[in-house]
């Protein structure tokens, strides 16, 4: 069992703090890792390594930057499988599930090191006559990172910290407590790949020290992924603290099933959005809106396909759904699951006495299905974050697009259809903010940003894509114009000098 360390200004240190967490490796119940709860003091400590750091990292040329980021990207293939165990022991993601995460952090490495290119300005000659404007995108100063458990590479080490490096400033990484590990060690492969010392620091904390990046005068923006009422919370205080903030939330994505749809096919995709990942993603599919005349044809293919997935530990290769992260959680979706009993809606699908053998003190929850899920069920409406999947039925376009807009959640939503109408008009008229035709995870490639609206998002620019390099920037720019012979004898000039 390993005794974690923060680490900051380039080095793994030791904590002073009395209180630890226990971080477990799902697929067996056992703890993993005894995780520091960072006092105030160690916290403040990262933010000062990133202050004094930012100064010279931020004057280093861009292209100079970047070369970190190759070589970092380099060393995240050297050790895909080692990080991939990582995520997966960690996590409770199968095999290629955790590499995919691992593979998502390499795609946001990937995006940052287009920082010269995608950091440059713009200009304008004789914008006035004479006078000519120039537009350059700068680094900001110290930014905190504050991620959640479900994807431990991918959101701190994909969405967080490339960019934010490459742009020339510097980080404070509140990794998960419960799934620190994936984190903490990217950090020692952007020592090895060469980054100075204080750029990034990582700590674990709990949200009492955690409150220090929300107001400290020192930390000029907040990327923070994780639940809508903790967002809303961390938007508002760290806003009102004069702070730029991009707060990525909960949501409750629906898919929209027409009854022109191929069933077998449209089942395959549901039950991977539904299931993978163990539910445990903000652009899961936890609710299907299905026309009622293929309903129970569609309802029977999911079950049949869903029933079938093999549960079981996370670094077997040949395991389709593994664990949710801890027993806590667990308990959360097992409470949920009779939630939904008790509302009446129907159970179809039963996963909560899924044992594995060898695993039993895993935490897992096999495919669980309601159907027959109505209007107002706290099952239907709200996130989950576990292997369940809710059905609902309604009879026409109209209705289902009506009864997905209508909740407050907007990350993603799905249409399966053979009709390019219909698809038009659910891309057209959707408030997912990342849409899917016949496409059941609509998470586009990292070029784009991770567009979610409504109440799964709060901010102006959101995480990757060209976003990313606005969250991370700060524009300036700069008119000059240079006297004639002529000019340099005036001693005049009007209140509008060279802007009119």
């Amino acid at each position: 069992m390993q005794i974690l360390k923060p680490f900051i200004n380039g080095q793994f240190v030791e904590s002073v703090t009395e209180t630890y967490t226990d971080a477990y490796n799902p697929s067996t119940g056992e703890i993993a890792a005894r995780v520091p709860c960072c006092t105030s003091g160690e916290v403040e400590a990262a933010i000062q390594a990133a202050k004094a750091a930012y100064p010279r990292w931020s004057a280093t040329p861009v292209f100079k930057r970047t070369q970190v980021l190759y070589r970092l990207r380099e060393l995240l293939d050297k050790h895909m499988d080692e990080l991939t165990h990582l995520v997966a022991e960690e996590n409770g993601k199968v095999w290629d599930e955790a590499q995919g995460d691992v593979l998502k952090a390499r795609e946001g490495t990937e995006l940052a090191i287009h920082a010269p290119s995608l950091m440059m300005g713009e200009s304008l000659m004789d914008a006035s006559t004479g006078y000519d404007s120039v537009l350059y995108r700068e680094p900001v100063g110290v930014f905190a990172g504050i991620a959640p458990f479900n994807f431990p590479a991918m959101i701190p080490m994909g969405w967080m910290a490339p960019v934010c490096i490459a742009t020339g400033n510097t980080m404070v990484l509140k990794a998960a407590s419960p799934t620190p590990r994936a984190a903490l060690r990217i950090a020692a492969l952007y020592r090895e790949a060469g980054l100075p010392d204080g750029v990034l620091n990582v700590v674990t904390c709990s949200r009492v020290e955690a409150e220090k990046l929300l107001s400290h005068p020192d930390i000029k923006g907040v990327s923070f992924v994780g639940t809508t009422k903790v967002g809303l919370r961390i938007y508002s205080t760290a806003a009102a603290a004069g702070k730029r903030v991009q707060a990525l939330c909960e949501a409750k994505n629906h898919a929209l099933v027409l009854r022109d749809a191929p069933i077998a096919r449209t089942a395959a995709g549901i039950v991977n959005a539904a299931f993978g990942c163990a539910g445990e993603r903000c652009m899961a599919l936890p609710v299907v809106a299905v026309q009622e005349d293929i309903a129970d044809e569609l309802v029977a293919a999911i079950v049949e396909q869903a029933k079938n997935r093999r549960v079981g530990p996370a670094y077997e290769k040949t395991s389709e759904l593994g664990p949710v992260v801890n027993a806590a959680h667990k308990n959360s979706i097992l409470r949920r699951i009779e939630e939904g009993i008790s509302e009446g809606a129907r159970l179809v699908l039963d996963g909560r006495d899924c044992v594995v053998p060898g695993y039993e003190n895993g935490f897992y929850i096999g495919p669980t299905i309601f159907d027959h899920v109505k209007p107002g069920m706290a099952i239907g409406e709200s996130e989950i974050f576990g292997p369940v999947l809710c059905v609902k039925r309604v009879k026409s376009f109209e209705e289902g697009l009506a009864l997905m807009n209508e909740n407050p959640f907007a990350n993603g939503s799905v249409i399966f259809t053979q009709s390019g109408y219909y698809a038009r008009q659910f891309a057209r008229h959707t408030h997912g903010g990342m849409v899917g035709v016949n496409v059941g995870i609509p998470v586009p490639v990292g070029v784009f940003p991770f567009s979610g609206h409504k109440s799964s998002f709060f901010g102006d620019a959101h995480c990757l894509g060209k976003d990313a390099y606005r969250f991370y920037t700060e524009s300036k720019v700069v008119t000059t114009t240079w006297f004639s012979e002529e000019e340099k004898k005036k001693s005049r000039t009007t209140t509008w000098d060279g802007v009119i």
